[in-house]
């Protein structure tokens, strides 16, 4: 009888145990990435912001204070490819929102795809352009597709980059007739937000930080409408904000207008964590912030501060190179194509030719080099097989050989990328951007961390929380000190 009642105690207390203990893995992951978050200009409006917003995350979240990206010329497309599939674009192929079609020599989109129409929309997507798994893609994997995984974000390239290959949906605003979009390669737009958008009927353009209101009203729609965070299997919602880019942001009026921007967002960032929290409970959520890491294209400094600089001519570079090439080889069309700083040289008539591809790029590179302005030129074969420096990782990391050009030209800071054949100019600076991780609700203690990491961590820690595989081409080990 004694040894009974021990049992039964035992098992009570156990029970009891077990009762508090929270789910065994959160309702639902929301990632939020943040386009163009500067974190100066986060910490310049401190003062201004609510008690609900970013001091929040700032007070209550796990902050990855140095945070950064290891390849270089970070855009939106890659820096959100970088962030769910836990590598860099030299494996999962987005190098940049476009790149040149090797076949068409024509700039592609990294989420264009012919096969498959547009809802609410006269563009065609896919994510078939990304080479490898995401997160959301082996969390459907783990689930048996149970699992539901959405992405809303401003822009076409960061929805659908998000949702992954094998998501339930990905929707963008239509910036001109402020309707949602989606694509048909994922499955049957859903009523709700059709019902959503028939609501909306005024046609109207919506830019700017406007953007994010859109965003936090359809995840609204969505927490309400569908069955997002509703059962015991965990679901995945990525959204994106946009921070915005401003011009002269040195002026009073630029100055003023980023300002405003930061404190709106950060009113929008209070309503999406009261919605969160209203719907499935912060305790029951797992939630992580980022920034893609990079920021708009500047204009060049006024004369009368007398910095160095000048104006560097992408066209008349590559006609240069091309008499170059034409005088030491022979007449023909070496250069076939240029676009961001990339030449692409024509394999078929150096093959043709019986000349040898690496021999040919080094001494193109050697050429170019000696034009003002250039500050170093990259070969494929530098790139691929060179010897490693730091510069060259951040290189390699972002080319990949069937999407980059075989000579990457790198102009010195100060000057600007002009190609008179767009028109188009770029203002080069090479200035350090922080970025922030911070994760935030089931079961993480706040803390400020100021040891450096990488974007590419994200991944394998959110799987190691759902204790799922991590994306199939992530190397990266997850982030110890987040529980």
């Amino acid at each position: 009888m004694k040894g009974l009642l021990t049992s039964l105690i035992t098992v009570l207390a156990f029970a009891g145990l077990n009762a508090q203990l929270p789910p065994s893995s959160p309702k639902v992951v929301i990632g939020l990435t943040i386009d163009q978050l500067r974190t100066d200009y986060l910490e310049a409006f401190a003062s201004l912001y609510g008690e609900r917003g970013f001091k929040r995350i700032w007070k209550e979240g796990r902050v990855f204070a140095q945070a950064s990206y290891s390849f270089g010329k970070v855009d939106r497309a890659s820096a959100i490819a970088a962030i769910y599939s836990g590598t860099t674009p030299s494996v999962n192929g987005i190098i940049a929102n476009q790149w040149l079609d090797l076949h068409t020599l024509r700039p592609t989109g990294c989420v264009d795809d012919p096969a498959f129409m547009g809802n609410y929309t006269n563009e065609s997507s896919s994510p078939a352009r990304l080479l490898v798994s995401t997160l959301a893609d082996e969390l459907k994997i783990a689930t048996r597709n149970k699992a539901l995984v959405y992405a809303i974000a401003p822009f076409r390239d960061a929805a659908i980059l998000a949702a992954g290959h094998a998501g339930d949906g990905a929707y963008w605003l239509n910036t001109q007739t402020g309707k949602w979009c989606g694509t048909t390669y994922y499955k049957d737009f859903p009523w709700w937000i059709g019902q959503y958008n028939d609501r909306n009927r005024v046609r109207r353009p919506i830019t700017g930080t406007l953007m994010n209101d859109e965003v936090n009203a359809l995840a609204t729609e969505m927490f309400e409408k569908s069955d997002m965070g509703k059962d015991d299997i965990t679901d995945l919602l990525a959204l994106t904000y946009y921070a915005g880019d401003y011009a002269d942001a040195y002026s009073q009026e630029g100055a003023q207008s980023i300002q405003e921007a930061y404190v709106r967002m950060d009113r929008n960032l209070a309503e999406l964590l009261d919605l969160i929290d209203r719907k499935v409970g912060l305790n029951n959520a797992l939630i992580f912030i980022t920034s893609t890491g990079y920021a708009p294209g500047e204009a060049a400094d006024f004369d009368l501060y007398r910095i160095p600089g000048g104006q560097f001519y992408l066209n008349r570079c590559a006609a240069l190179l091309n008499m170059y090439l034409s005088a030491t080889y022979g007449a023909g069309q070496y250069v076939e194509a240029f676009y961001e700083q990339q030449i692409y040289l024509n394999h078929k008539l150096i093959e043709n030719k019986q000349l040898s591809l690496v021999d040919v790029q080094e001494k193109a590179a050697d050429f170019l080099i000696q034009f003002s302005g250039v500050n170093e030129v990259y070969s494929a074969h530098r790139i691929l097989l060179g010897a490693w420096t730091p510069d060259i990782s951040l290189i390699r990391n972002g080319y990949h050989r069937k999407r980059s050009g075989d000579l990457q030209i790198e102009v010195l800071p100060g000057w600007s990328v002009i190609n008179e054949n767009v028109p188009d100019e770029k203002f080069v600076r090479h200035a350090y951007m922080s970025t922030p991780i911070i994760f935030m609700g089931y079961q993480l203690k706040p803390a400020i961390i100021q040891t450096p990491v990488t974007i590419e961590h994200i991944a394998p820690t959110l799987a190691n929380f759902l204790r799922i595989r991590g994306p199939n081409a992530c190397k990266l080990p997850p982030l110890t000190n987040v529980r």
